[in-house]
């Protein structure tokens, strides 16, 4: 499903060059469970947000299935990202204004699906997510667990091949972390390829296939064995 060679990124910090990433080479199969993990600075957003083309690399190549979108231009990128990938986030990035409901419908009205379309796919995610009685309440009127299920379902509401999650559990308490783990590895068995950034080494560990780095590279690619 996606396939990086000797992927580059390169930042300027004052006078200094800092290489984000170098040089990584990275196979990733469909219906995979990644946990990328490493010390602050050791490359693993720039990682996150090279794969969720936010960002563009210096060099090397990037292949999303049977497109190389290190070569698509700026719109032709932001096409493949709302069509193949979602992003969970630590900090949750909800729109004050919209209700639970409203955030959680809102890929689908930025991309023209209709009412009657939309309306039932989110009553579903609502009710999956244990959310049907909070549907009308703004972010400040949930807790931080609630928010991150909101932000879950906003997520995979358009049905995303791969879905992208930045320290999904760092903002929550841990019985609100281990439910939203747990629903993302739920949604991983059906079929979602996750792909998860952690400082969390118990939550690391969880995953099927582990990811270390330092300095921009990967030091450590570690699988489970195959049953």
């Amino acid at each position: 499903m996606i396939r990086l060679e000797q992927l580059c990124k390169r930042y300027q910090l004052g006078d200094e060059p800092v290489m984000a990433l170098d040089h990584v080479d990275l196979g990733i199969d469909a219906g995979e469970y990644l946990s990328v993990m490493g010390p602050s600075g050791s490359g693993k957003s720039t990682l996150l947000n090279m794969l969720g083309l936010l960002d563009t690399p210096d060099s090397g190549r990037y292949w999303l299935g049977d497109t190389e979108v290190s070569a698509l231009g700026e719109e032709a990128r932001a096409a493949q990202r709302n069509r193949q990938i979602g992003f969970v986030f630590q900090a949750y990035h909800l729109i004050d204004r919209l209700s639970a409901r409203e955030n959680i419908e809102l890929p689908l009205v930025l991309t023209g699906t209709a009412p009657e379309q939309r309306r039932p796919r989110v009553n579903d995610l609502l009710q999956r997510l244990g959310l049907e009685r909070h549907a009308d309440h703004l972010p400040n009127q949930l807790s931080g667990g609630q928010r991150q299920r909101v932000a879950i379902a906003r997520a995979v509401i358009r049905k995303p091949a791969l879905l992208l999650a930045d320290e999904p559990t760092g903002n929550l308490d841990s019985h609100s972390g281990q439910d939203v783990i747990e629903l993302l590895e739920e949604l991983n068995d059906e079929g979602i390829t996750l792909v998860m950034v952690t400082h969390d080494p118990n939550m690391g560990q969880r995953a099927r296939r582990r990811l270390w780095m330092q300095d921009g590279q990967l030091l450590k690619d570690e699988r489970d064995a195959q049953p």
